[in-house]
């Protein structure tokens, strides 16, 4: 026989720091407890809607998506209003409603009472128990407003509205339940009883009053403070049928809610906007035309530089459109072409390529990437496998100064309404929880900050608090031997991996075919211009949504900057030189002295180049992608082949083509497809899925791919023990192979900067220091590096300087930096405008006297005056005025 009570009130973690439960840890709560159903009502919000539906589904329990709302209305209406989806219509509904507490203009989330009424079709509401809508209003004895809000619900809601009862042991419901329970029987609503859950088991509550102390920034010592009772765990249902025995209507009123709410949240395909040709051609044919059309411009380019002969590149071609098409992708190899082609055509610096995407010969025709895959061995299938069907993902690097005008102009294009950032959340890790939790005890700050540090920080990998101790014993040791140490970490244990914050994702935007609120309900971080879907990275894409990388990198910045600084002086440059053959760059690189070179400037690759000796860019792709750990061990292996001091092993003749320009080194995960392509007959798309599944190391999967590959090598005349030693090397480098594409689209960028920095290193300088104004330690680098390589950098000058770095030609015709007044400590860029647009208009400043006479004394502050005449800036003509300023 089912259990007569259905939990339709829980919250999950996406309840930012209210709740200390994951979804799936509810759902499998719901199927440990044999409720066939479960509700999920985060506050305001419908962040984990798809997450739990399909976690629900998998735990075998029906979900019910909501949410609790804010709302206010007239009269003092002001709380929760708790809404499930009965339907579709009930779910876009409750996406514009969620949607709307966040983008409307208020500074606390919430919605008006009048909206709710609007937007009432589909869903049933519950009206929010002790926090609900009308708890202040019965503790005020205004029963009559009540009234009049119920009447009103009643009226758009009809007999989908509930009269909800908590009884959590907690003032406010005590107080309003008699209210509330009158009320609905002198109206004729019926009763439903809902626990607000908060946390697992009622032990847990020590940890939820710590969270809700974060949350709140309080002490756990104080006592005028958020908090709710140890009633707030996920009850069974026998809890909550003896909790509200005299009430018996309002538990079975849990099984009615629940067969009415017959909607699920479900995953979509694909949805793009279709992209307009203004040709009258479908998507398909567009495609074709502008590849065929870039693809002659390509080769017209590269004259006799081809990398293969022209019926290799159209061959090329004509396949990665066959895949293209048949995976039904066109329009988004048409989108993306068009925002890139957009912005070159306004001048804005768009990176060569970023991920497998610079393997795909039709972006390289598109203009979508820069680099011929070619000439490079790059391959297609990495990016996109006609075996393993997935969305391509191509993620574009644009100056960070103006990825801006980019996402305005596909905006312009698309419609406001249609194009969105993504959200993302921040945790409690490891070291942060522990800081955290160590606050709320109000433990000393020098002895939470030395537990803290135990903690190995390494942020591409972060370590849980688990692993910490077992890598560290001291925090084991301090656990068992100090029992408010002991309480931290068992505090921070549970809550580590919350939610701590929301924002938006740095490179994520979505284009839509519909309005986006029709797909997904939206957030607003008051921080971002665009709104953002309230689904993160993962869900989002689920949801049908598509991805745009739209990444901001200061490189492009610095080569813009330097460019111009040498047109400025009538000198011609000209970066797109594919033969990446300059002497003098290699040289400078095999100096080590590529400090601000992308990808070369950190000490460790600097000595590295100093070893290896780079001679052409794929040693340069090699690089980046051998210093990383694990394959950095074999670097001095790849050095001394380079260099005649080891001979190469190719593993098998038929191998060496692959690996002949890495030196016999097994570097890149093309390297793997292709071995496993020549060696066993494996097609590139079969390739990638043994690079996937050696990447993963799934033992069954594996024995099962060693047998498909010695199988293969054998038919191809390889004896069966050559075969397998070939394989377990071949596995064993997969594990940290690299992207070849990337490296080489990076290298491509390295090769550009460190040219600039061995052909014009004062513009190169000036452009590098200007977009790290407000870093002083990477300055004081920046200025240490230009005396090792003979740049002279000139002090601030009042008469000469400029708010940001510039180049300044000086009279033996030689050109040096010269430091930026806004760079200056505690100056800032903007007061400086304000003195340059002065000296700009009326001439240089003549003296110190002349100075004060002109500038306005509201502009500039005592603090930014005593520290320009600390850095000289004041010292015009020789004089030396800085004492005088400091008055000293």
């Amino acid at each position: 026989m089912a259990r007569p009570f259905i939990h339709l009130r829980a919250r999950s973690a996406y309840s930012l720091l209210q709740s200390a439960v994951q979804v799936k840890s509810l759902t499998k709560l719901a199927a440990k407890h044999d409720m066939p159903a479960l509700g999920l009502t985060d506050s305001n919000n419908l962040f984990g809607a798809l997450e739990f539906s399909e976690a629900a589904a998998e735990a075998g329990v029906q979900p019910i998506v909501g949410l609790s709302l804010a709302v206010k209305g007239e009269g003092g209406v002001d709380g929760a209003l708790t809404l499930l989806a009965q339907s579709a219509t009930g779910y876009a509904n409750l996406m514009r409603l969620s949607s709307a507490a966040f983008l409307d203009e208020h500074d606390v989330a919430h919605v008006s009472f009048a909206r709710v009424l609007q937007e009432a079709e589909g869903l049933i509401a519950l009206t929010g128990g002790g926090e609900g809508a009308f708890t202040s209003l019965l503790l005020e004895n205004k029963n009559d407003v009540v009234e009049a809000a119920l009447n009103q619900l009643t009226g758009a809601f009809g007999d989908r509205l509930y009269v909800e009862l908590h009884r959590h042991q907690e003032r406010a419901e005590a107080e309003t339940e008699g209210a509330l329970i009158d009320l609905a029987y002198a109206l004729g609503l019926p009763l439903v009883a809902a626990n607000d859950i908060r946390f697992e088991k009622r032990s847990d509550h020590g940890a939820h009053d710590a969270l809700m102390c974060i949350a709140a920034s309080s002490y756990l010592g104080e006592e005028d403070r958020p908090r709710v009772s140890p009633q707030h765990y996920f009850k069974t249902a026998e809890e909550m049928v003896a909790l509200f025995c005299d009430l018996p209507e309002a538990i079975e009123n849990t099984t009615e809610i629940a067969r009415r709410c017959a909607y699920r949240v479900e995953k979509r395909k694909p949805i793009l906007p279709r992209f307009d040709s203004k040709a009258g051609r479908d998507e398909p044919a567009e495609l074709k035309a502008q590849a065929e059309a870039g693809l002659k411009a390509r080769l017209k380019a590269l004259g006799d530089k081809l990398a293969a002969s022209e019926a290799d590149y159209w061959k090329r071609l004509e396949f990665e459109l066959g895949v293209i098409t048949h995976m039904q992708f066109p329009g988004y190899f048409l989108i993306v072409a068009d925002f890139i082609k957009w912005a070159k055509a306004h001048d804005i610096p768009v990176g060569p390529g970023r991920g497998s995407g610079a393997g795909s010969l039709v972006a390289w025709a598109l203009t979508i990437t820069d680099l011929d895959p070619l000439r490079f061995g790059l391959l297609f299938e990495r990016f996109l496998n006609p075996e393993r069907v997935s969305m391509p993902d191509f993620d574009i690097d644009f100056c960070q100064e103006r990825r801006g005008e980019v996402i305005e102009y596909v905006k312009q294009k698309y419609g406001d309404d249609r194009v969105a950032q993504i959200i993302t959340f921040g945790t409690l890790q490891a070291r942060a929880v522990l800081r955290d939790v160590g606050r709320v005890m109000q433990l000393p700050f020098g002895q939470v900050d030395k537990l803290a540090k135990l903690v190995p920080a390494n942020p591409a990998n972060p370590v849980t608090l688990a692993e910490a101790m077992e890598i560290e014993p001291k925090l084991k040791e301090a656990r068992k031997n100090e029992a408010e140490v002991r309480q931290l970490i068992d505090t921070s244990l549970q809550l580590e991996g919350l939610y701590r914050n929301a924002s938006t994702h740095a490179a994520g935007v979505v284009i839509g075919d519909r309005p986006l609120i029709e797909l997904v309900a939206l957030y607003r971080d008051p921080r971002a211009h665009l709104p953002a879907t309230q689904f993160n990275m993962k869900w989002v894409e689920a949801a049908g949504l598509v991805k745009f990388d739209f990444l901001g990198l200061k490189t492009l910045t610095v080569i813009d900057r330097a460019v111009k600084f040498i047109r400025a002086r009538g000198k011609t440059i000209d970066l797109n030189d594919t033969a990446y053959d300059d002497a003098a760059t290699y040289e400078l690189m095999q100096s080590g002295l590529t400090f601000g070179v992308f990808q070369l400037e950190g000490q460790g690759m600097r000595d590295t180049l100093r070893k290896v000796k780079p001679t052409c860019l794929e040693d340069v792709i090699a690089l980046i992608s051998l210093y990383r750990p694990g394959p950095m061990k074999n670097i001095d292996r790849f050095a001394n082949v380079k260099h005649g001091r080891e001979k190469p092993d190719y593993l098998h003749d038929t191998l060496k083509p692959i690996l002949e320009e890495t030196y016999g080194v097994i570097v890149y995960q093309e390297q793997v497809m292709q071995i496993a392509q020549v060696l066993s007959g494996y097609s590139l798309g079969e390739a990638d899925l043994l690079r996937r599944a050696m990447g993963k190391k799934q033992p069954a999967e594996m024995a099962k791919q060693k047998t498909r590959f010695i199988d293969g090598a054998k038919q191809k005349g390889v004896g069966e023990n050559l075969a397998s030693h070939i394989f377990d090397l071949v596995e064993e480098f997969a594990g940290y192979g690299f992207n070849k594409s990337h490296a080489a689209a990076y290298a491509v960028v390295a090769y550009q900067t460190g040219y600039l920095k061995a052909h014009y290193p004062v513009d190169f300088l000036a452009a590098s220091m200007s977009l790290d104004i407000s870093n002083s330690e990477k300055l004081a680098s920046f200025h240490q590096d230009a005396r090792r390589v003979g740049v002279t950098v000139l002090p601030p000058d009042l008469n000469k300087s400029e708010p940001d770095f510039n180049v300044e030609a000086l009279e033996e015709g030689d050109v040096a930096v010269r430091y930026a007044i806004g760079a200056i400590r505690n100056v800032g860029v903007a007061a400086m405008e304000t003195i340059v647009a002065e000296r700009a208009r009326n001439g240089p400043f003549k003296a110190l006297y002349d100075f004060a006479e002109r500038i306005d004394p509201k502009s500039i502050n005592r603090r930014q005056l005593e520290n320009l005449a600390k850095s000289g800036a004041f010292d015009l003509d020789g004089a030396r005025s800085r004492a005088r300023v400091c008055g000293v």
